[in-house]
C-alpha cells in the first residue's frame, strides 16, 4: 500500500493581528495617482459632491473606487479589501458614504459629468506631459495622426434598471458607445477617451451618436490639439470606425472639423459587377501585415475611379482589399474567384494603399481596450438610476486609464509590461502581498525580494518619485 502524496504542502493556518497587506502591489498605482495630484484635482472639480465637513473627500472616494476596480473588484462592497489594509490605503470610505456620493451625482448628473470630464482631461494632460517624448500629443502629425477608434458594445443587465432594453443579439441591457485612443503598436495598450451609456436597443449606425461620442472624445484631448482660439487641430487626428460609421452625415461632420477618417465601407450589391476584374492582380499591390511586411495572399487597390462615390466629402478615397476566403467562411455576392473583398473609405493625405489598409485593420485593437474597460467595472453596472450607472462607467474609464497612463509615463520604451492587459497586471503585480513595519517612527511596506516582478516594481516606484517631483517643481515655478 503506497503512501498518499500531496500536491501542495499542508501548512496550518492561523489568523493574526499583524499588519499583513493583500494587494500590496497596488501601491504603485495609488502612488502614481498621488504623483499626478489626483486628490487636489478631484477636490477642485468635484468637491461640491461631498459635504464640506465630510471626512472622506471626493478624491478619496473616487481614488478608492478606481483602485478597487483596477485591482479586480466589481462592486462597492469590494472596497473592504482595501479597508482591511489602512496602513497602505488609509481610511477607506464606507459603503454608505459611497452610496450617498452616487445619490448626489443622480441629483445633478450634468454638473458631475462636466466636473469629471475636466478632471479626466487634466489628468490626461499631466500623464502625457510626464511621458515627455513618448506623449501621443508630441508624436501626432498630419502624416501620423492620433488615432481615435469609435465602437459600440453590449452590457448585459440581469435585472430591471432605468433605460435597459432588449439588444439586437437577443439580450437585455445597455449599449454603451466607446471612444478609445490607440497609441500604436509597441507604445502601450491605449486608453479610453469617452464611454457614453445608451439603452440596449440603441443602434450602432446612428450618426448622431457617432457625432456625440466624437465630440466627447475630442473634448478630452490636451491643449496640444487645439490652437490659441480653442479650435480643434483636426489634421492631427484620425477617426477609425467599422461600417456603422460610414454615414455621410458623420463623415461630413468630421470633414467640417478638418479631421481625417478611415471607415469600413459596405460596397453596395448593385456595384458588385464593377469589381469583377478581381482575377487580374497586375494592378493591385501586396497588402502589408502589422509588421510592415508584404503578404503574398492579400492585395489592396485604390478603386475610387472604378466605384464612384456620391455626396461624400471631397478627398474621400475608396480602397479595396482582396484575400482568400477563410476556412468555413460563407461566400457572398462580392466574393470573386474565391476571394473576400472588403472596402474602406479614407480622406488621409497619404496615398500608399497597403499602408492605409494595414492602419485601418489595426482597428481591431480597440476590442481589447473595450474588453479591459468591461473588466474594470463597465461589465457590471450596479445601480438602478441611469445617471448613477453613467457615473460608475466614468469611474471604470478612470480605473482603466490609470494603468494605461502608468504604462505610458512610467515605463521605458520596449518594456515588456507595456503590452500587458489588465488581468496580467493584477496577477503579476497588484496581487503581491506585503507587510507593514515601523522603523525609526516611520511606517515601511515590505515586499518580497523574490517577487518575479521586483525589477518592474522598482522601476515604477522610481518613476512615481520622478513624476511627483516634476509637477512639484512646475507648481513652484508657477507660484514665483
Amino acid at each position: 500500500m503506497s503512501n498518499r502524496t500531496r500536491v501542495f504542502p499542508s501548512v496550518p493556518v492561523t489568523f493574526t493581528g499583524q499588519s499583513l497587506i493583500s494587494h500590496a502591489g497596488l501601491n504603485v498605482l495609488t502612488g502614481f495617482m498621488d504623483a499626478l495630484g489626483f486628490g487636489g484635482l478631484c477636490e477642485n472639480r468635484l468637491g461640491q459632491f461631498v459635504p464640506s465637513n465630510a471626512q472622506h473627500r471626493s478624491g478619496k472616494i473616487l481614488g478608492s473606487l478606481a483602485a478597487m476596480l483596477a485591482a479586480g473588484g466589481e462592486h462597492v462592497t469590494d472596497l473592504d479589501i482595501l479597508r482591511a489594509s489602512p496602513g497602505v490605503f488609509g481610511p477607506v470610505p464606507s459603503n454608505a458614504t459611497v452610496s450617498r456620493f452616487f445619490e448626489r451625482t443622480v441629483a445633478n448628473p450634468e454638473l458631475f459629468a462636466y466636473g469629471f470630464e475636466t478632471l479626466s482631461r487634466e489628468l490626461r494632460s499631466r500623464a502625457w506631459d510626464a511621458a515627455a517624448e513618448r506623449s501621443p500629443a508630441a508624436r501626432a502629425t498630419a502624416a501620423d495622426p492620433l488615432i481615435i477608434d469609435l465602437d459600440a458594445t453590449l452590457v448585459t443587465s440581469h435585472s430591471d434598471k432605468e433605460n435597459v432594453a432588449g439588444t439586437y443579439k437577443g439580450g437585455y441591457g445597455f449599449a454603451p458607445f466607446i471612444a478609445t485612443c490607440d497609441y500604436g503598436a509597441g507604445n502601450g495598450t491605449g486608453e479610453i477617451l469617452a464611454a457614453l451609456l445608451r439603452p440596449g436597443n440603441a443602434g450602432a449606425n446612428n450618426a448622431e451618436d457617432h457625432i456625440r461620442v466624437f465630440d466627447a472624445a475630442t473634448a478630452q484631448l490636451p491643449d496640444a490639439f487645439f490652437d490659441a482660439d480653442g479650435t480643434l487641430l483636426g489634421e492631427k487626428i484620425l477617426v477609425r470606425t467599422d461600417s456603422a460609421g460610414a454615414s455621410r452625415k458623420f463623415l461630413w461632420h468630421l470633414h467640417s472639423r478638418g479631421v481625417q477618417f478611415s471607415v469600413s465601407y459596405p460596397v453596395p450589391v448593385g456595384k458588385a459587377h464593377m469589381i469583377d476584374w478581381i482575377n487580374d492582380k497586375q494592378h493591385w499591390q501586396p497588402a502589408l501585415d502589422q509588421d510592415g511586411n508584404d503578404r503574398t495572399d492579400a492585395w489592396v487597390i485604390n478603386a475610387t475611379h472604378v466605384i464612384p462615390l456620391a455626396d461624400y466629402p471631397p478627398g474621400t478615397k475608396l480602397f479595396l482589399r482582396a484575400e482568400p476566403l477563410h476556412p468555413g467562411a460563407t461566400p457572398s455576392l462580392l466574393d470573386m474567384d474565391g476571394h473576400r473583398v472588403t472596402a474602406f473609405l479614407t480622406n488621409s493625405p497619404r496615398w500608399h494603399g497597403p499602408y492605409l489598409d494595414a492602419r485601418h485593420r489595426a482597428r481591431g485593437r480597440c476590442e481589447n481596450r473595450i474588453k479591459t474597460l468591461k473588466n474594470t467595472g463597465l461589465g457590471k453596472l450596479p445601480f438602478f438610476d441611469f445617471a448613477a450607472n453613467q457615473a460608475w462607467a466614468n469611474i471604470a474609464v478612470l480605473a482603466a486609464n490609470l494603468i494605461s497612463w502608468l504604462q505610458l509615463a512610467a515605463l521605458p520604451d520596449a518594456h515588456h509590461a507595456k503590452a500587458w492587459d489588465i488581468k496580467r497586471w493584477r496577477y503579476r503585480l497588484f496581487a503581491l502581498a506585503g507587510k507593514i513595519i515601523t522603523r525609526a517612527r516611520r511606517h515601511h511596506l515590505l515586499l518580497p525580494d523574490t517577487a518575479p516582478e521586483q525589477p518592474l516594481i522598482s522601476t515604477l516606484l522610481k518613476a512615481n518619485l520622478r513624476i511627483a517631483g516634476h509637477f512639484q517643481q512646475a507648481a513652484a515655478i508657477l507660484k514665483t
